[in-house]
């Protein structure tokens, strides 16, 4: 009896072990958040807070709509909310998305609150080929919400450099932060970070210039500079080093705004160049502080997660960590000044970490669906380059997206018919159902998967004479046909597309009217890892490759599934 007794005492102790401890995980989890805070190609961020809510805005490079704003309570979930130019006549002008190259257009942002507006600073990069030189526009919009409209940009004459910063003093002063090569640099890629007040009626730059840093460690790529005010200093912070392994946060300090600043003995005071190469996440460094509203403060930067071979598709993200400012302890010092630290207990960007808010619980989806039911594409859609009227039209048969061919395909400075949503993760499937109507032998349409206008895998139904073929192909600096096959397909019913990433594997499948998949080909994820400022997109692409069409497909579905690690 006794020992039956403790038999089953054993096992019910031993029951309720396991459900403590499954409840413990689970806790535990809920109290916890991964890294990055903004998965895919986000890079360059920059934060404000306005009451309860924080509000960033990232770099978009060439892409269209450009320079992606989200909104946070807790700053573990965001919504993306908006973008800062999302018209035709905000990106057609001196600030040019049109034909720019690949690498240019949208640069770093900085994004400040002032007087019941939203104020974003950014720069446009654009290379003349004719001329042979790259002129750089800096330029200044605002919007008294972060979901728009923004306003047309406002060009900051005589502004040299990349990556301003805007700060509203307290005495009512408007200042910029930019950087420039000085005029007697002591290394090849020495930059100099340099201040001048801003007219805050006008925003154009007026008095004296003060050039007032130039880096910390080397000052190679002085750049991202911002400005903050605490207990009566200001704190200036930089990125240094390039934007890869080297790349690092640098702090300086004054007494006045325009100097003279003195440099962190310590600095870098952030970056990943001391870890392994192998670290799940290097090149951090581009750094913008925000206050809470209970005084603790925090830092959103870039990073790279090196997922596959040092690197990923998806390219620099969005990446946070906490800040602590910690006073000198130095007897021997008469100023002992107080310097932020960042990641204090830790040192380096952490993938798991403790919630910033009690009540968080992180939901950031890993499942997106578009059924275009909307008459507008969804804010998750981006082009490369802003498109060409009337290429995509969700009102002619509704349900559906339609995209039509047209001579543009995917290749540098052009305007392609290709809309895509950001890679996120590594390992994920998309799937897609299209109806295709093409008018000529040069017809294709399907999916891509796009690193950039030289670097993609196209997964699309050509016609052929009388034929339909399905067509894999590669384009990696040159393009290459990694499978093909023809098909009895009848233009008036559907087909369906899906890839599947993982294991560093793209399969590419396909379905008829409604049968079941059929694996069609898979080739190495790798083909598209990122090398340049942007991450990897996953869209619906269509061309008549060069030749007059009056083609098209309608999609009437996208399913979007990522695998978080």
């Amino acid at each position: 009896m006794n020992s039956t007794l403790n038999s089953f005492n054993s096992s019910f102790c031993s029951y309720w072990q396991k459900i403590i401890f499954i409840v413990a995980i689970g806790s535990l989890h809920a109290q916890t958040f991964k890294n990055p805070i903004l998965a895919g190609g986000y890079p360059d961020p920059s934060i404000c807070r306005v009451g309860d809510e924080f509000v960033m805005a990232n770099s978009s490079f060439e892409y269209f709509p450009a320079l992606p704003i989200h909104k946070s309570k807790d700053l573990v979930n965001w919504e993306l909310v908006g973008h800062g130019l999302n018209r035709f006549e905000q990106v057609s002008g001196q600030i040019n998305l049109i034909d720019v190259q690949s690498n240019g257009g949208i640069y770093a942002p900085t994004i400040r609150y002032h007087n019941g507006k939203y104020h974003i600073v950014t720069t446009n990069v654009y290379y003349d080929e004719i001329k042979q030189r790259s002129t750089v526009t800096n330029f200044i919009i605002t919007s008294s919400k972060p979901e728009g409209p923004w306003s047309n940009p406002i060009v900051i004459k005589g502004a040299p450099g990349i990556d301003p910063d805007i700060f509203f003093d307290d005495d009512g002063r408007v200042w910029y932060t930019g950087m420039h090569q000085p005029s007697d640099p002591t290394f090849s890629d020495e930059k100099e970070i340099w201040i001048q007040e801003l007219d805050p009626n006008s925003f154009q730059l007026i008095g004296q210039r003060f050039f007032v840093w130039r880096g910390a460690c080397g000052g190679v790529w002085a750049e991202g500079p911002h400005i903050y005010k605490k207990d009566g200093n200001y704190y200036l912070i930089i990125a240094e080093g390039g934007t890869s392994f080297n790349h690092s946060i640098m702090v300086a300090v004054s007494d006045s705004i325009t100097g003279t600043y003195v440099s962190n003995e310590r600095n870098p005071i952030f970056s990943s160049r001391h870890l392994s190469y192998d670290n799940w996440v290097h090149s951090t460094g581009h750094g913008d502080f925000v206050e809470l509203e209970d005084g603790r403060w925090y830092i959103v930067m870039l990073g790279v997660r090196g997922d596959v071979k040092r690197k990923s598709n998806m390219g620099r993200e969005t990446f946070i960590a906490p800040v602590s400012w910690e006073r000198e302890p130095y007897e021997w010092k008469e100023r002992k000044i107080v310097w932020p630290v960042i990641a204090p207990k830790s040192g380096k960007i952490l993938k798991n970490n403790p919630i910033i808010f009690s009540e968080t619980i992180e939901n950031k989806g890993t499942f997106f669906v578009d059924d275009f039911n909307d008459t507008n594409l969804g804010l998750a859609w981006n082009h490369r380059r802003a498109p060409m009227q009337n290429m995509f039209d969700l009102v002619i048969n509704p349900g559906s997206l339609r995209v039509y061919t047209n001579p543009n395909k995917l290749q540098e400075r052009k305007r392609a018919n290709f809309t895509g949503i950001k890679q996120t993760e590594s390992e994920f499937s998309f799937e897609t159902k299209m109806t295709f109507s093409p008018s000529s032998n040069s017809d294709e349409s399907g999916i891509a998967i796009v690193q950039k206008d030289n670097n993609f895998l196209s997964f699309t139904i050509k016609q052929l004479g009388d034929d339909i073929s399905l067509e894999l192909k590669l384009m990696n600096k040159i393009e290459t046909s990694i499978a093909s096959k023809k098909i009895n397909y009848n233009s008036t019913l559907p087909m369906q597309l899906k890839v599947e990433s993982y294991h560093n594997n793209y399969r590419f499948y396909y379905a008829l009217k409604n049968d079941d998949f059929q694996l069609f080909a898979e080739t190495p994820a790798d083909h598209l890892l990122s090398h340049g400022f942007t991450g990897a997109h996953i869209g619906l692409y269509a061309t008549s490759n060069g030749q007059m069409s009056t083609g098209y497909a309608d999609f009437d579905r996208v399913e979007y599934n990522s695998v978080k690690k």
